[in-house]
């Protein structure tokens, strides 16, 4: 088993990005071979039309980030309360959510109102019911009193849900960005719907897809690239680093995810590059899954170094976060393991590669 331990490094904080590339597919690029160890080049994502090509597919992740990040005041005392709803909770009467909250005593029984972006009363309140888990999260019944749907409200008093490391580095460096950017910074140029399926969409984006643009796409058809889509609407979870003293022994948090029109591809001869690593879970689990298969597909599939991969030939993806699943995934990926990763990271670092979930990309190829 892979320690937990092995997953750590350290990063400077300069290098975590707070704001992406700008176009999107300026982003640095480093690019490896899986099948050819020497082989390490320093592109842009914006090569990606000259490196693939007519043999290969791209599979995207269409989910939706929805702006799940919400600031609220406690009815009782007036204190000041941030929260981010999960999910929809159908097993309730009524409307109900499951959200993270933060603010100090907080019991069952108590009301918060959601604030507006001016700050002003929603008209939307949550009422405590009961704790879900140890992390903060907690079981709430929803009032709202114009009775709107769970992606109508957050569209109205939602804010992005950026990760807690891009605000806090932000924070430090005095760096004030409006919601309304990250708004649009913050969601794929090709995300659908949000009322996709048993989870209304995402609290996280799927980082590598923000790379592209619509000229990308289509300079990427143009060299015979297809294109195949899936969704997997992104948990919280996808932030929680490993605690346990063995990646295998993580308690790994379930997902809903669904092939997309391009089912196909998991028959195809082509290879297939997963863009981002949640496409890469959603077809390996969807391949792990014996035939009949069903439209949805709850996943808690944890891949780490040792795993065999049954479909995904290649992977675009992020720098990501020590300890974390996502950069075990990347670890089992490579045949190198994560002592290859970690040289790979080093690399990055010292060449000034911006990290995280605005950051610049890796491209492994077959």
């Amino acid at each position: 088993m892979l320690p937990a331990a092995a997953l750590e490094y350290h990063l400077d904080e300069s290098l975590i990005a707070t704001r992406p590339a700008e176009p999107r597919e300026s982003a640095r690029l480093m690019v490896l071979c899986r099948s050819d160890p020497t082989y390490l080049a320093h592109l842009r994502v914006a090569d990606l039309p000259a490196l693939l090509g007519a043999g290969h597919v791209l599979v995207f992740n269409r989910t939706r980030v929805l702006p799940a990040r919400f600031v609220g005041r406690n009815l009782e005392t007036g204190g000041h309360v941030e929260g981010l709803w999960l999910h929809d909770r159908a097993d309730r009467p009524g409307q109900a959510w499951d959200a993270y909250l933060k603010a100090r005593r907080f019991r069952p029984g108590r009301q918060v109102e959601l604030e507006t972006h001016t700050g002003h009363a929603s008209g939307v309140v949550l009422t405590l019911v009961e704790k879900t888990s140890t992390d903060g999260a907690w079981l709430v019944d929803v009032t709202d009193a114009r009775d709107r749907s769970t992606p109508e409200i957050l569209d109205a008093v939602g804010l992005t849900p950026l990760p807690p490391y891009i605000r806090g580095a932000r924070k430090r460096a005095g760096l004030v960005i409006p919601d309304e950017a990250d708004r649009k910074a913050y969601q794929t140029v090709f995300a659908g719907e949000s009322s996709q399926g048993p989870v209304q969409g995402s609290v996280a984006a799927p980082t590598a897809g923000l790379h592209f643009t619509p000229a990308l796409l289509e300079r990427l058809d143009r060299s015979g690239v297809q294109r195949a889509e899936v969704t997997l609407h992104v948990g919280a979870g996808t932030f929680k680093p490993i605690e346990a003293e063995h990646v295998e022994e993580h308690p790994m948090h379930a997902e809903w995810c669904r092939l997309g029109e391009g089912a196909w591809v998991m028959e195809s001869a082509r290879r297939v590059i997963a863009v981002g690593s949640t496409s890469a879970r959603t077809l390996e689990s969807f391949a792990r899954h014996p035939p009949p298969r069903p439209e949805w597909l709850s996943t808690d599939l944890l891949i780490a170094p040792g795993y065999v991969w049954k479909r995904v030939d290649g992977l675009l993806t992020n720098f990501h976060l020590p300890r974390s699943t996502l950069l075990a995934m990347v670890a089992g990926f490579l045949p190198g393991g994560i002592d290859q990763l970690l040289a790979l990271y080093r690399i990055a670092m010292e060449r000034g590669y911006r990290f995280y979930s605005y950051g610049d990309a890796m491209l492994i190829l077959p």
